[in-house]
C-alpha cells in the first residue's frame, strides 16, 4: 500500500534521521491540524493536539505495518487524539476566530462580497458543527470537508462502512436541524 517514497521517508526515520521527520510533519501538518481545527474547535487546543498527534506518530512509526495508506494512519491517530483530548478535558468546543477563517478559508478569493457571503457561511456551519457531538462533527467533517470515501473513514475509524453510513444519515439530520433552528433563530432576531 506504501509507495517507495513513503517507505523510504518512513526508513529513514525510523533509522533516526530527523530531517526526513520533519518532511514527514511538513506533508502532514495541514491535514492533522485542519481536523484538529474543526473538532476542537479552538486554534491553541488544535495547536496543542496536532503536537500530541506527531508525538505519538514517531512513537508508533516503529510498529507501522504500512497495511494502509499513510494519510489514513496519521489521520487516525489525529482523530483519536482530538478525541481523546474532548473526553478528557469535556470543554466546549469553541467557535474558530474570524481572522483564522479569513486567513485558511479564503486566501483564494478576490472579491470581497464572496469572502462576507462565504464567511457567514462557515461561521454558520462552524457553530452548527460545534452543536453536534464530537463523534457526529468528525463524520461530516470525514465525509464533506476533507472529502474521504467510506472505505478511507472505515480504516481511520475502525467502524464498518454500514456503521458509518448509519452515523452519517443521523449525522446529517442532526445537522441539518441544528441549521434550520439557527436559521429560524437568526430571521426571527433580524425581523424582530
Amino acid at each position: 500500500m506504501l509507495t517507495n517514497k513513503e517507505q523510504e521517508l518512513i526508513s529513514e526515520i525510523r533509522h533516526g534521521n530527523t530531517r526526513a521527520y520533519s518532511v514527514f510533519v511538513d506533508q502532514y501538518k495541514d491535514l492533522v491540524f485542519t481536523l484538529a481545527l474543526r473538532l476542537l474547535g479552538n486554534r491553541d487546543e488544535a495547536e496543542e493536539a496536532a503536537q500530541d498527534t506527531f508525538i505519538k506518530i514517531f512513537n508508533a512509526l516503529e510498529t507501522f505495518k504500512g497495511d494502509s495508506k499513510v494519510s489514513t494512519w496519521v489521520y487516525r491517530i489525529a482523530y483519536n487524539t482530538c478525541l481523546d483530548r474532548i473526553k478528557k478535558y469535556k470543554k466546549e468546543r469553541l467557535y474558530v476566530d474570524v481572522d483564522y477563517i479569513k486567513e485558511v478559508a479564503f486566501s483564494e478569493l478576490d472579491d470581497a462580497l464572496d469572502k462576507m457571503v462565504q464567511a457567514e457561511r462557515t461561521a454558520l456551519i462552524n457553530a452548527c458543527l460545534a452543536k453536534l457531538p464530537a463523534e457526529d462533527a468528525a463524520v461530516i467533517t470525514l465525509f464533506y470537508f476533507e472529502e474521504k470515501n467510506l472505505v478511507e473513514m472505515e480504516k481511520t475509524l475502525g467502524l464498518s462502512v454500514n456503521t458509518i453510513k448509519v452515523r452519517l444519515f443521523r449525522a446529517r439530520k442532526k445537522l441539518a436541524t441544528i441549521m434550520e433552528q439557527s436559521m429560524e433563530r437568526e430571521m426571527l432576531d433580524n425581523n424582530g
